[in-house]
């Protein structure tokens, strides 16, 4: 997984006008600049904000996206919940989830 190129990529869609631009009239050039994976193409290109989230994709930077694609806040909330359940946990980045914490700490 690329998280550090899809999170840049994202981070430029929020400030760069021409990025934007360029996203509306032809996502998948500007897309193709970044070495994402498969997954995180059809995520971004999809808007699919749950799994963009599941993929780590920090929500400070989603949420501004999701407003580039018109997404409300509420849905975008919800959306991101969906993704944890179509897609599973959180799988890197600041918001990861894991399981079995206590038993690794108790071990320590």
């Amino acid at each position: 997984m690329s998280l550090y190129q899809l999170s840049k990529l994202l981070f430029v869609l929020n400030r760069d006008d021409a990025a934007k631009a360029q996203f509306r009239t032809d996502p998948e050039a500007l897309v193709n600049q970044y070495g994402l994976t498969t997954e995180e193409r059809t995520a971004l290109l999809g808007h699919d904000i749950g799994l963009l989230y599941v993929l780590g994709v920090n929500g400070q930077i989603l949420m501004h996206f999701a407003a580039l694609c018109g997404i409300a806040w509420q849905d975008y909330l919800q959306q991101m919940r969906d993704g944890v359940v179509r897609h599973g946990p959180v799988r890197a980045g600041i918001y990861a989830m894991t399981t079995g914490a206590d038993e690794k700490v108790a071990g320590l």
